[in-house]
């Protein structure tokens, strides 16, 4: 998986291929949520909740909690 900036449901449809994007995007979301590590590790990136976009650090971040799609 190549490390860059992701729209959200681009990176969601990555974990979740057979999902619709909206969903896929919630699924991830809520993974995110449950693993506290992640969520604090996505603050010091100054990732907001709210961006549309998850920017290339905070990709890297996701994958070292998640694993690779």
């Amino acid at each position: 998986m190549k490390i860059r900036s992701y729209a959200k449901s681009e990176l969601a449809m990555l974990y979740f291929p057979d999902s619709d994007p909206h969903v896929a995007t919630n699924h991830l979301t809520q993974w995110i949520k449950k693993c506290p590590e992640l969520v604090s590790a996505l603050s010091n990136c100054h990732q907001s909740r709210f961006a549309k976009f998850y920017s290339a650090q905070a990709v890297r971040q996701i994958v070292k909690y998640l694993g690779e799609p």
